[in-house]
C-alpha cells in the first residue's frame, strides 16, 4: 500500500503548487507538453513513497502550470499494471487529482491501430473503452469518501469535452479520428488473431493503460476526456514487427500537433 496522505502533503508543499482545475496524464513519448509548459515541477524521485516509472518515454515529474487562467497539474509518465504495480498504484493519479480538487481528468496514451483506416501518427479522441484487463480497480472495499459503490460509466468520456478536442484538432489543421480504446494487460503485444477478435467486438485502438485510471476518475466524479496517439498498426494489419522504439519515434514525429492541440484545448476549455 502507498501512503497517499504523505504524497499529498508533499505535493501541496512543492514550489508552485496550486490546487488544480485540470489534471493531465502524458503517456509514452508524449511528455513534450510538460517540458514546455512553464510553471514549476517536482520529480517523482523526490517525492517520498512515490512510485517510479520503469518504461522508456515516461519522464517522471509533476508539473504545476496555468493555461488560460486555469490551474493545470500534469503527470509526465504513468505506472502500468504490466510493470508489476497493483491497481492502487496504477490509479494513483486520478485519486490524487480528485482529492486535490481537479474537475477534469485528461488522459493521453500511445496506442496500436486496430481500425484499418487508421495510420501511424493519427490522433484519436477516445469515445469509449473496452476493459479487457481481467480486473477492475474498484474491486475491494469502496472508497466512500471518493464515490459510490457502483459508479455509472454510461458517459465515461465526456461528449462535450471530446467535441472540443476535435474542434481544437481541426483548428490546428489536424483532422482527428474518434473511436473505442481497448485495454489489455500486456506487456506482450497482441497476436494477429487477438486483433481480429478486437476489431469484431468494436475496438479501434489498443493499449496497456488508461482504462483503470478512467474508471477511478469517474468513480470520484471527475469528468474525463482522452486522446490516443496511434503510434503503430496492430499485429496482422501490416507485416511489420511491433516495437516500443516505433512508439517513441511516432510520438516524436507528432509532438508538434499534439502539443498544439492539447494547449489549445486547455486554453479554451471551461470548467
Amino acid at each position: 500500500m502507498i501512503d497517499e496522505t504523505r504524497i499529498l502533503e508533499q505535493l501541496k508543499a512543492a514550489d508552485g503548487f496550486e490546487s488544480p482545475d485540470i489534471a493531465v496524464v502524458l503517456g509514452s513519448g508524449l511528455g513534450t507538453l510538460a517540458d514546455g509548459a512553464g510553471g514549476s515541477s517536482v520529480s517523482y524521485h523526490t517525492i517520498e513513497g512515490f512510485p517510479r516509472p520503469t518504461v522508456e518515454g515516461h519522464g517522471g515529474k509533476v508539473v504545476f502550470t496555468r493555461f488560460g487562467g486555469k490551474r493545470v497539474m500534469m503527470f509526465q509518465g504513468r505506472f502500468h499494471y504490466y510493470e508489476g504495480y497493483p491497481m492502487d498504484v496504477v490509479t494513483l493519479f486520478p485519486r490524487l487529482s480528485a482529492v486535490l480538487g481537479a474537475k477534469l481528468y485528461l488522459v493521453t496514451n500511445a496506442a496500436g491501430g486496430v481500425n484499418r483506416e487508421f495510420r501511424p501518427g493519427d490522433l484519436m479522441v477516445i469515445r469509449d473503452h473496452l476493459n479487457l484487463m481481467g480486473t477492475n480497480p474498484l474491486i475491494g472495499g469502496n472508497r466512500d469518501d471518493l464515490g459510490p459503490r457502483f459508479p455509472d460509466m454510461t458517459h465515461a468520456y465526456d461528449p462535450d469535452f471530446s467535441k472540443l478536442l476535435r474542434e481544437c484538432g481541426r483548428e490546428s489543421g489536424k483532422e482527428m479520428r474518434e473511436g473505442v480504446y481497448a485495454a489489455l494487460t500486456g506487456p506482450s503485444y497482441e497476436t494477429a488473431a487477438e486483433i481480429r477478435m478486437l476489431r469484431i467486438i468494436g475496438a479501434d485502438a489498443i493499449g496497456m493503460s488508461t482504462v483503470p485510471e478512467v474508471i477511478v476518475a469517474r468513480h470520484a466524479g471527475l469528468k474525463v476526456c482522452g486522446i490516443s496517439c496511434i503510434t503503430n498498426m496492430a499485429a496482422g494489419v501490416t507485416d511489420q514487427p511491433l516495437s516500443h522504439t516505433e512508439v517513441l519515434e511516432t510520438g516524436e514525429r507528432v509532438k508538434y500537433d499534439f502539443v498544439q492541440i492539447i494547449s489549445n484545448f486547455l486554453e479554451r476549455v471551461e470548467i
